[in-house]
């Protein structure tokens, strides 16, 4: 085993830090999304009921969402790297399990189990980055890659998903993560081993984050089907909210707190978290109206439809690294996270426009908007990973990169319901009057216009509070 500092180690080293880090970090964005085109093939598999077929999703994010900042507390007690080879290996082992189910329940354990995993993984993987590279140009270089695995995770996500379901199967949805895993782990043990930060866990705070976190992204799943005014909704989100406003209070007081106050007290890193949980509301609303507007307005396949996004994938690829990644520590976070934003409401600011009848409008609508918010997520998760986890370093790089996690996964988990009830509620209202066709993407183009408010409100927050950061 390597016995180093992760700053002063030989460079080759270090710089195997990055693809190990981005590979685990694909694993765990592309779980997000990939396991959705499998659903329908999983479902009539197992012979899984409409009414539980939703605990597929619903057990990763609850896992994931719930655990992140215990996870980020574990990163930091256990040192980063062991903590970052455990998250890899519990992923694998849990993806196998869930690629061999034969009954419903093992598969929503080995997704509860691979969301447990992610949630140690992740911020160990971006503490990880923030620990080893230190300087502003290899810190940028870094970033920028880890950023556009990040931003083009969930759109690779669709793509495989839909390519691996109809050539080879929903089992391989799962054994996919596998090799890349096995991957990820041979390059990770020759990663510099980090220091420990022990200390007691803070028990109280842990299971009040876990029930807030869980409560809440439970609580939005459910309103999707439920709708938002529903008892068992009201009461998730409310007793959500009052489990985190107790665990701030607990935490004000705890002498070894799970989330220390110092690391939200920084203006810029509460602007990054803040910045980035609105991004992920509108972008989930965003690649939710590209998979079903090309699937029942434009009558694509579920490979075409994926494949669709392959230009915002490259295009996150290209603001991540190309543009965020070679412009940081030259200009100020505020000059790469506005811009990016305003790149992403003009992206979805174009598809508000496409007309409800026409068909031939991947060109001049769909494809402006996919380059404009590749470019944007590209650029905004790059420059917020950055700012939040910058000027930090042992058990709070652990805290902040699972704070940052965090701030991602709610806002992922917010956006798809969101968009779902306002585009129903929209597309209701003409359904009477109008085609079943111009009510639908008169839907759309509602919830897309609520999307572009929020993007504007992220840019209007980002330019306050990441303006001196």
């Amino acid at each position: 085993m390597v016995e180093a500092n992760p700053t002063t180690a030989p460079p080759r080293q270090r710089w195997l830090t990055l693809p190990v880090v981005s590979a685990a970090q694909l694993l765990v964005v592309l779980d997000g999304t990939i396991v959705n085109i499998a659903l329908p093939s999983a479902q009539r598999a197992l012979d899984m009921t409409d009414a539980n077929r939703h605990w597929v999703i619903t057990a990763y994010l609850l896992a994931f969402g719930g655990l992140l900042l215990l996870g980020g507390r574990v990163s930091g007690a256990l040192g980063h790297r062991r903590a970052f080879l455990i998250g890899l290996t519990g992923f694998a082992l849990a993806s196998a399990l869930g690629g061999m189910a034969s009954e419903p329940w093992i598969l929503f354990a080995a997704r509860a189990l691979q969301g447990a995993f992610a949630a140690l993984l992740a911020p160990a993987g971006l503490a990880l980055l923030a620990t080893t590279f230190t300087g502003e140009r290899e810190r940028g270089r870094a970033f920028g890659v880890f950023a556009a695995v990040g931003a083009a995770g969930a759109a690779v996500g669709l793509i495989a998903g839909g390519l691996l379901t109809q050539y080879a199967g929903w089992r391989w949805c799962l054994y996919i993560n596998v090799p890349i895993a096995a991957l990820a782990m041979l390059g990770a043990v020759r990663i510099p081993r980090d220091r420990p930060h022990g200390g007691t866990v803070d028990i109280p705070g842990a299971l009040l984050s876990v029930a807030g976190f869980s409560a809440l992204v439970y609580g939005f799943s459910r309103a999707e089907a439920l709708g938002w005014t529903h008892p068992l909704v009201l009461a998730l989100l409310g007793g959500g909210i009052v489990a985190l406003a107790i665990f701030v209070r607990v935490e004000l007081r705890a002498p070894h707190p799970l989330l220390p106050m110092r690391v939200l007290r920084h203006r810029g890193r509460a602007g990054a978290f803040t910045t980035i949980a609105l991004t992920h509301v509108s972008m989930f609303g965003f690649f939710l109206f590209m998979s079903y507007h090309t699937q029942t307005v434009l009558d694509y396949s579920p490979v075409q439809a994926g494949l669709t996004l392959i230009v915002n994938a490259l295009a996150a690829i290209l603001g991540s690294t190309v543009i965020a990644g070679r412009l940081h520590g030259r200009v100020s976070p505020a000059t790469l996270i506005v811009p990016s934003l305003l790149a992403i409401a003009a992206g979805i600011f174009v598809v508000t426009r496409t007309p409800a009848r026409a068909t031939d409008v991947l060109l001049p609508y769909l494809t402006p908007a996919l380059l404009l918010t590749g470019l944007g997520l590209g650029g905004i998760m790059a420059a917020t990973a950055t700012l939040a986890t910058s000027g930090i370093g042992g058990h709070d790089a652990g805290t902040a990169s699972a704070t940052y996690n965090a701030s991602m996964q709610l806002g992922a988990a917010l956006g798809t319901p969101l968009f779902n009830t306002v585009t129903i509620g929209a597309a209701t209202s003409l359904a009477l009057t109008e085609s079943a066709t111009v009510a639908t993407v008169h839907g759309y183009r509602t919830a897309l216009t609520v999307g572009l408010g929020i993007v504007l409100a992220a840019t209007a927050i980002a330019a306050v509070t990441t303006r001196k950061a």
